[in-house]
């Protein structure tokens, strides 16, 4: 599918990588973004220029993953999309071990793997009536190796890797092309406290839009994904071992 005149749904959108699909849409011609998030009114003061400037092409949508009906609401709302951007997530920095009990793993895993799920279920009619269009999983390359200070955020984007396989078989029938996105550390909010280099929000956005149009179905978007990438087909459990010497402050 074509970026130019489509209409799109961004999850996560009030900042980082969701705030950089939906600035790189709009610049890619973009007909209709609606931009989706859980604080709409702190995203108004921040961005209250932006907003202005594209009122035609921007709507803003309340919507926690996590709520069947606010997923319901925003499919009702956005009956015209035919690019879905499931960005929104959370990243605890938390162990598996080394945690006190379930609730972190269990939070992570109910954003991450279910909320993006609950999303696609919701919207699959819609871009297949429509089209259908295209869903945007955004990932990590912590889908592919388990990185012991985030534990279970690794787990939750492992099971949303194998998600992405499944839905894409799911929905071929109804031409809906899913694409998984698998970034190396970036700089946003949820990653400052990481070590290591990081790539801009934007670079991940614009090169998800060109892919997008390329019908890729995996991409790694940055250096620092696509050396991974090429390390972990190598030898997959040389950089398992690498990553495992990342241990929560709990167990190392």
């Amino acid at each position: 599918m074509k970026i130019k005149n489509s209409t799109a749904l961004v999850t996560g959108a009030n900042r980082g990588i969701g705030k950089a699909y939906v600035q790189a849409l709009i610049k890619q011609g973009a007909k209709k973004v609606y931009a989706a998030m859980r604080d709409i009114e702190t995203f108004k003061k921040s961005s209250s220029e932006c907003l202005e400037k594209h009122k035609d092409v921007v709507e803003l949508i309340p919507l926690d993953i996590t709520s069947e009906n606010q997923i319901a609401s925003a499919a009702k709302k956005a009956e015209d999309i035919d690019l879905l951007v499931n960005n929104a997530g959370i990243a605890n920095f938390s162990g598996l071990i080394a945690e006190e009990n379930l609730s972190s793993a269990r939070n992570e895993m109910e954003v991450n793997y279910f909320g993006t799920l609950s999303m696609i279920r919701a919207f699959a009619p819609t871009l297949k009536k429509n089209g259908g269009g295209a869903i945007v999983n955004v990932l990590s390359i912590a889908s592919l190796v388990n990185i012991p200070v985030l534990g279970s955020y690794s787990a939750s984007k492992a099971a949303l890797y194998s998600l992405t396989q499944g839905v894409r078989a799911e929905l071929a029938h109804q031409g809906t092309h899913v694409l998984g996105v698998f970034p190396g550390p970036i700089a946003t909010d949820m990653a400052k406290d990481f070590p290591m280099e990081k790539s801009s929000p934007e670079e991940t956005a614009i090169g998800t839009l060109h892919a997008i149009e390329d019908k890729q179905e995996d991409i790694f978007v940055d250096a620092f994904a696509r050396q991974f990438q090429k390390d972990f087909q190598d030898n997959p459990i040389a950089i398992a071992k690498q990553f495992a010497e990342m241990l929560p402050e709990e167990v190392s």
